[in-house]
C-alpha cells in the first residue's frame, strides 16, 4: 500500500495508473490484479485505513472526561497530524477519486460517533455550559476537519503548532458564545 501511496500522491488520481502502482510496489500487473480489480479498489483501501487512523486518533483524545480546554488542542494537533504527513494523497483520497457508498458510511460513522462522544464531553464540562452540546459538538469538529483539509492540502510549509492554535482559538471561541445562561 505504501506504494499506491506514493504514487497516487506523486501523480494524482487520473495519472495514477495501476501500471505505476504496480511499478512502485515490484509486482506486475498480473499480481496487482489478483488482489485489486482496479485503482478506485486501492484507494478505497487507502482512505479505510486513514478513517481507521482517525477514529482511533478521535477516540483517544475523547475518551476521558476532562474540560474542552484539555481535549481540544489535543484533538486538533491530532488531526493536523495525520493528514500534515502526506497532505497531496489525502487530497487525493478526499477530493478527487470517486468515494464508493460503504466509504461514506463508514465517513458518517467515524464522524457521528465522534460528535456524540464530544457532545457528551461538552454536557459534562463545568467551564463551559454549551446550551446545544450536539450542535456545537458538530459545528467544532467540522471546523477542526474543514480547515485541517484546506490548510494541509495547500501549504508546504506549515505551522502546525500555529494552526492548531488558531483552529483551537477559533473554536473555543465559538463555544464560548453557545454557553446557557447561568
Amino acid at each position: 500500500m505504501t506504494g499506491a501511496a506514493r504514487v497516487f500522491a506523486e501523480y494524482g488520481y487520473a495519472a495514477g495508473t495501476t501500471d505505476r502502482i504496480a511499478a512502485a510496489a515490484g509486482l506486475s500487473i498480473g499480481s496487482l490484479y489478483q488482489y485489486f480489480p482496479n485503482k478506485d479498489a486501492i484507494l478505497v483501501v487507502l482512505a479505510q485505513a486513514h478513517l481507521e487512523q482517525t477514529a482511533e486518533a478521535v477516540e483517544a483524545c475523547l475518551s476521558r472526561p476532562r474540560p474542552a480546554r484539555e481535549w481540544l488542542p489535543e484533538l486538533t494537533s491530532a488531526v493536523i497530524r495525520l493528514h500534515a504527513d502526506n497532505p497531496r494523497l489525502h487530497q487525493v483520497l478526499f477530493e478527487e477519486a470517486p468515494r464508493p457508498p460503504q466509504l461514506l458510511a463508514r465517513f458518517r460513522q467515524v464522524e457521528q460517533d465522534a460528535v456524540e462522544t464530544a457532545a457528551a464531553l461538552l454536557r459534562s464540562d463545568p467551564e463551559m455550559h454549551v446550551d446545544q452540546p450536539e450542535l456545537a459538538a458538530r459545528m467544532v469538529l467540522a471546523t477542526i476537519e474543514s480547515l485541517t483539509h484546506r490548510f494541509t492540502s495547500r501549504s508546504h510549509h506549515l505551522d502546525t503548532a500555529h494552526l492548531t492554535n488558531q483552529i483551537v482559538t477559533m473554536t473555543t471561541a465559538y463555544l464560548q458564545t453557545c454557553r446557557t445562561p447561568r
